[in-house]
């Protein structure tokens, strides 16, 4: 029986779900580490999409192989190979003498290589490039263990990808992950050719494109009633930018932002609902799941960064981004954990309008 299904007396039992968003994914990579350090915290699932997949996988392969710790050095060890940096102690050393983040982003999108990349996936298409075409994620996600990652042991695993013929959002779960999953669900469809594979539930030829265009992430999974009451969200697309874009690199980026969010404040407004029928008594309490809804975000931070850090991940910048989420995380959990399935703690009547 999956851990997922298990009471541990005494830990409070929580949902992750881990948004995508390139390299920014290593805010997520923070943010876990430090959750892995409470003794009490037990993650039952887990649904990811794109960098949040890649960090799922890592998070799920490192548990099963020896519990927290282990979790911890597997993402450590997902984000060294990253950012092409064998010594994560140089680039932490180096962040605290390096710009910040936003001026390193600044940096980044003005400069003449970032600018010629843009340009490029804005005018060809991934497949000019024939045979020499390559996805540079497979060099990730082949190198996982996915006995364990798709094994029974370890929180239950969901992984999002977007069906490129139906334009549905596909779920994949346990022995339906693998190398191509991962690899679809951060397709972006500008940089990189559609994952196609044999689809394990249709046994067809299917092609997958990002999995943040349909759900980013997707809640629905962590619905079954198996699972606890609360789900943490892990957001680094910030929700809200107070100024209005005015470059062609703004503009896009907040397009992007947009549309990466949809999914999500979808299911909220639906999580929202449900919680108003529930409150109102037009429905019986044990009708349908009372989800109590957590946000662990940075939306300072990620208003100070765009695509170009998306896109290029710098070492220096991918530990910034790290430590920016274990302060996250410390701050949540020091806010909030007592109301960690009691209640939930993001005020969707605020947040939705």
């Amino acid at each position: 029986m999956a851990a997922g299904r298990r009471s541990s007396l005494g830990k409070k039992r929580i949902n992750l779900a881990l948004q995508g968003g390139g390299a920014h994914g290593a805010f997520t990579w923070g943010v876990l580490d430090r959750l892995l350090q409470e003794d009490d915290l037990e993650i039952a699932a887990i649904s990811g999409t794109s960098a949040g997949a890649l960090n799922g996988a890592a998070l799920k392969a490192g548990m099963v192989t020896g519990g927290p710790q282990a979790a911890r050095e597997n993402l450590d060890w997902l984000w060294e190979q990253v950012g092409a940096l064998t010594d994560p102690g140089i680039a932490a050393w180096l962040s605290m003498m390096a710009p910040s983040a936003s001026v390193s982003s600044k940096m980044i999108e003005s400069a003449m290589p970032f600018s010629m990349l843009d340009a490029t996936t804005r005018m060809f298409s991934p497949y000019v490039y024939g045979p020499f075409y390559q996805n540079p994620v497979r060099r990730l996600a082949e190198r996982f263990d996915y006995e364990k990652v798709c094994g029974e042991l370890g929180p239950d695993f969901y992984v999002g990808a977007t069906n490129v013929r139906t334009g549905q959002i596909r779920m994949f779960t346990g022995r339906e992950i693998s190398t191509e999953v991962l690899m679809a669900s951060a397709c972006l469809p500008n940089m990189y050719q559609a994952v196609e594979f044999e689809d394990p539930k249709t046994k067809t030829i299917e092609a997958f494109w990002d999995g943040g265009y349909t759900g980013n992430p997707a809640l629905y999974p962590l619905f079954e009633p198996q699972y606890p009451n609360d789900i943490v969200v892990v957001n680094i697309n910030p929700l809200i930018r107070n100024s209005v874009p005015t470059t062609p690199q703004e503009i896009q980026n907040r397009i992007n932002e947009i549309s990466f969010n949809s999914s999500l404040l979808r299911e909220l407004r639906a999580i929202r609902f449900v919680h108003r029928l529930l409150a109102d008594g037009r429905l019986p309490k044990d009708a349908m799941k009372d989800v109590f809804v957590h946000m662990i975000a940075d939306d300072d931070l990620m208003n100070d960064l765009s695509s170009a850090t998306k896109v290029t991940p710098n070492p220096v910048i991918l530990q910034q981004l790290k430590q920016a989420g274990q302060r996250a995380a410390a701050k949540f959990l020091e806010d909030h954990k007592p109301s960690l399935n009691v209640a939930g703690t993001v005020n969707l009547e605020d947040m939705l309008g």
